[in-house]
């Protein structure tokens, strides 16, 4: 399907693109069905290792400005929205409006990563999608009231977890 899509596009470059996508996507099929064979998840290494690095600046990130009750989320084998999520709390709208932004320019500048923000002005809950990790910031009353974690913590966890 892959050489399809590449026949399809009109410029260069994604052609270029779609023959680097369909290699990877080869390399890929090797490592995907041993995992599945283990029944773990399945993920190219490099994939893997750029996940967990961007999962870990995203931690720090969050850390370095203080967000509160910071809870990272396993989704892979899960979910195909991506292989990480993380939640946590900013005290006020404008901790949390400040937060996302610092996030993002860090994404940004230290990865040149583009994410895509949601929010960001109402400061109530935002969104950012970086692909590979999906982070939610909330206030506290907010974080709550939609209690996120629960739904895709395992149960044991959820149960365990006050609130």
């Amino acid at each position: 399907m892959l050489s399809m899509l590449c026949y399809f596009t009109n410029t260069q470059y994604r052609g270029k693109r779609c023959i680097i996508k369909e290699y990877n996507a080869l390399s890929f099929t090797t490592h995907a069905a041993s995992a599945a064979d283990k029944g773990g998840p399945v993920m190219a290494p490099s994939e893997q290792a750029n996940s967990d690095a961007l999962l870990a600046l995203i931690l720090s990130s969050l850390t370095e400005d203080k967000a509160e009750d910071i809870v990272q989320i396993d989704l892979r084998g899960k979910s195909a929205i991506g292989d990480y999520m993380v939640i946590c709390s900013g005290r006020s709208t404008r901790q949390v409006s400040a937060l996302a932004q610092n996030l993002v320019d860090r994404l940004k500048h230290q990865l040149d990563r583009p994410s895509k923000i949601e929010g960001k002005d109402a400061g109530d809950w935002v969104l950012i999608d970086t692909g590979d990790v999906i982070v939610h910031i909330f206030r506290p009353e907010v974080r709550e009231f939609y209690q996120l974690e629960k739904m895709w913590l395992p149960a044991s966890e959820a149960a365990a977890s006050p609130g």
